[in-house]
């Protein structure tokens, strides 16, 4: 019989709240993390974000299959309390972030050129496999290991539970807005969905500088959308006679709307060269009418870039 591993050995001991099965109610659960590796280190959990994903994972709704029980959470920031003898961008008491990314192969392609997240060997922060072979649980705990890596030095000036947003929901609408040129100031930004994705889109865009319609089905968000996050106006996407006279008024869109929708009224507000960008992670079909595309040069990206 081979030797055991000094994680196998001595495994650290865990706290964290786990979904068993796809009610996703969560209860308490105990657990083993690995020990501190020579580039790891040891985070205490202090805050963790309450992602969408989150709930998809725990309901086993988006066709990867949850490994129950699966703890959650993938927007973590906290305080180092351990750092591995090879560390060097941590120090004990250093503040410290983790999103949804907690290992890659770290030589392909994607890794190479910064973008580990693509990487076909990256491994997510819970629900996944860990390095030597363990079960990944996720921030609903009390504390981390994670190669340093992967770990974000989290500014001083910023407040941990604001900032944990950021880890996912943040970049995820960021990357997306800076990749497809929807930051520049003055241009005409659609954010579909206000909640999560939405709300951080608005503020990121008001941010850069973008004149930010807020589109939704609810009427009751508009003054959440105007008066509170600063966006400049507001339609109401079941509304056709609002929707008429805003055709053709924007740049780009971003959609965060996790679930099936129609598409073609969106498409019908954009400017020629018009980009749409999908962020709402949905099991369920998307459909639109390839015609729409046809005499006005909209892009639809359909893509979901994770932190």
């Amino acid at each position: 019989m081979a030797p055991k591993s000094p994680e196998e050995e001595h495994p650290r001991k865990a706290f964290g709240w786990a979904a068993r099965d796809t009610s996703a109610v969560l209860a308490p659960f105990n657990f083993s993390r690995r020990n501190n590796g020579e580039k790891d280190v040891t985070i205490k959990i202090l805050y963790c974000g309450i992602c969408h994903s989150d709930l998809h994972v725990t309901k086993n709704e988006l066709g990867i299959p949850t490994q129950y029980p699966v703890v959650p959470g993938h927007e973590v920031v906290g305080v180092v309390t351990e750092v591995g003898s090879g560390v060097t961008k941590f120090k004990v008491g250093d503040k410290a972030g983790i999103g949804p990314t907690a290992s890659s192969c770290r030589s392909c392609e994607s890794c190479l050129d910064g973008n580990e997240t693509y990487c076909p060997e990256s491994r997510l922060v819970f629900n996944s496999t860990d390095r030597d072979g363990t079960k990944t649980y996720g921030g609903f705990s009390d504390a981390i290991v994670v190669d340093e890596h992967f770990a974000l030095r989290f500014p001083e000036r910023l407040p941990l539970d604001g900032g944990a947003p950021l880890l996912c929901a943040g970049v995820t609408v960021y990357s997306p807005m800076k990749y497809f040129g929807l930051h520049r100031p003055g241009l005409r930004l659609g954010v579909v969905g206000l909640g999560g994705l939405g709300h951080i889109a608005v503020k990121f865009a008001k941010a850069f500088g973008v004149h930010v319609t807020v589109v939704s089905t609810s009427p009751g968000k508009k003054r959440e959308a105007i008066d509170r996050l600063g966006a400049d106006s507001f339609l109401v996407s079941r509304d056709p006679d609002q929707m008429k006279a805003a055709k053709g008024t924007m740049d780009g869109i971003i959609d965060t709307v996790s679930g099936a929708h129609p598409l073609g009224p969106l498409i019908d507000l954009l400017r020629t060269n018009g980009k749409l960008v999908m962020l709402g992670a949905t099991d369920k079909p998307l459909s639109c009418p390839l015609f729409l595309y046809s005499g006005g040069g909209r892009w639809w990206w359909g893509v979901r870039p994770v932190g």
